[in-house]
């Protein structure tokens, strides 16, 4: 039998503070449009997308703000490091997310990129709603007494 790969063997980049900072209420997955060197930057594990988030302009997507650094041995032809790359979606989801900014006051954030099982760098997008600061403070309370929980029923169980 073939070893299937775990999803996060093949995260290239992720945005750990978004589920932080954000509720995020769906998720997408995306194409981007890359050049060669950017795959390459991408694939040795070098990539950012902290900072990053996705804006419609023209009626399309951009990921706007995403760090992907030069790629050492590509030589006179580079790219630009934090270039606005151009997202692929279906139609009926890019009207959905286009709705959503528009009118409810959502934002776009990336949560990952990663590989896709053909080898394609895919984008993982949350719906996001920013929280307050007491949001904050209460999910990290609400993550310290599930941890406390798990630490009671395994000492329990010995």
């Amino acid at each position: 039998m073939a070893k299937q790969k775990k999803k996060d063997d093949n995260v290239a980049a992720s945005n750990r503070k978004a589920r932080h900072n954000y509720f995020i209420e769906s998720n997408y997955e995306a194409g981007i449009i890359l050049m060669g060197t950017e795959i390459k930057s991408i694939r040795s594990g070098r990539a950012s997308i902290e900072e990053a988030y996705a804006s419609e302009e023209n009626g399309e997507l951009f990921l706007i703000n995403s760090y992907i650094p030069e790629y050492k041995a590509g030589g006179v032809a580079q790219h630009e490091t934090r270039r606005a790359r151009k997202l692929l979606l279906h139609k009926k989801e890019m009207s959905k997310i286009y709705n959503a900014i528009n009118r409810e006051g959502y934002t776009v954030v990336p949560l990952n990129l990663h590989f896709n099982g053909r080898g394609m760098i895919k984008v993982d997008l949350g719906m996001a709603k920013g929280k307050k600061q007491f949001d904050k403070r209460q999910t990290d309370k609400e993550r310290d007494w599930k941890r406390s929980q798990r630490r009671l029923l395994i000492d329990k169980n010995t």
